[in-house]
């Protein structure tokens, strides 16, 4: 059986619709570019598993993390993911007002994680233990960096979608970099639970 379909000459653009051609061709091409930056930190998690034992007399991560505040940073991260989330499940039902308050809980949560994280790096370098002190720290500083940097950058992001939401509402167009930054912002939490794993749990206990 053979199916034809012709497109509309004037495609109904009043609500989200994400079977749009030009909706698919975007989280497409945000895909590619989420691939790109899982490669980015794939080469800084193996680059920091072959220097862990490169400690050059220094302190090792035995020695400098505090489990109870990484895990401090790790939920303000996964309930900044969740009520993004909640923001996304607003905007499809179109409650602009809540898909806003989610956005500017989600922004707090994230700007805590960042404090914190700074918080902990500032801690680690009045210790003595800065990216110069051994090969094993400068891989935590660039690995743990690279991820807070990207926090960073999506907060900014963020801030700019809020003030899109506030002027224009929810429109098609911005509904679909709601999606494409949630796509970021859960990728993020991904890789910290991973670097949370690997970096501070085995870090601490192997």
């Amino acid at each position: 059986m053979t199916v034809h379909y012709t497109p509309p000459l004037t495609p109904d653009t009043r609500f989200p619709d994400p079977h749009q051609d030009m909706f698919a061709r975007n989280i497409l091409g945000f895909w590619i570019y989420l691939m790109t930056d899982c490669l980015i930190f794939a080469t800084l998690f193996i680059t920091h598993a072959i220097l862990k034992a490169e400690t050059f007399g220094g302190p090792s991560g035995r020695e400098l993390f505090d489990l109870p505040y990484t895990f401090a940073e790790t939920a303000a991260l996964l309930l900044s993911s969740i009520t993004c989330g909640f923001a996304i499940l607003s905007s499809l039902q179109k409650k602009l007002k809540s898909v806003i308050a989610w956005l500017i809980v989600a922004f707090l949560c994230g700007a805590l994680f960042v404090g914190l994280e700074l918080h902990e790096f500032s801690s680690f370098v009045e210790q003595g233990a800065s990216w110069a002190r051994s090969a094993y720290l400068s891989s935590f500083f660039a690995l743990v960096g690279t991820h807070g940097l990207h926090v960073s950058l999506g907060l900014t992001w963020l801030s700019v979608l809020i003030g899109q939401l506030l002027f224009y509402g929810i429109t098609p167009f911005i509904f679909r970099r709601l999606v494409i930054f949630a796509m970021f912002w859960h990728f993020l939490d991904l890789v910290w639970i991973f670097l949370f794993t690997f970096v501070y749990l085995f870090g601490v206990l192997l």
